[in-house]
């Protein structure tokens, strides 16, 4: 998932820890609810930019993502990393992660419509 991320969303220099496995969340802060929400809406947007990219219909249906989604993404990284002190590649990680999660479960479409609210209000 972290090339995906890296190819979606242009971050080529984090393609290279590709593979180099995630470990489990428990190694990482724990994250206030903001942003946990802030993680999950990234993922969300970068999946949708992804699949509007490449003429997947599900994701078509959505308004298109980039660039305010793209911007989204990089903004919320760098407030993590600032939070927490993680580095990018753990960052990175975790985002790759949650979008990994988000479609395993099948949960892209339940989160977009409260992060198209959030990224209204984010001012980006």
């Amino acid at each position: 998932m972290s090339l995906f991320l890296a190819a979606t969303l242009g971050l080529a220099p984090l393609a290279a820890q590709a593979a180099a496995p995630v470990g489990p969340p428990a190694q990482a802060p724990s994250l206030s609810q903001e942003n946990s929400a802030l993680l999950r809406c990234s993922a969300a947007f970068a999946l949708v930019s992804y699949g509007q990219a490449n003429g997947d219909e599900a994701a078509r249906k959505w308004p298109a993502i980039d660039p305010r989604g793209r911007e989204f993404f990089v903004r919320t990284l760098a407030k993590l990393m600032d939070d927490t002190g993680m580095d990018r590649d753990r960052v990175s990680a975790l985002a790759s992660a949650e979008a990994q999660r988000l479609l395993d479960q099948g949960q892209v479409d339940a989160v977009m419509p409260a992060c198209l609210l959030m990224l209204e209000t984010s001012g980006v």
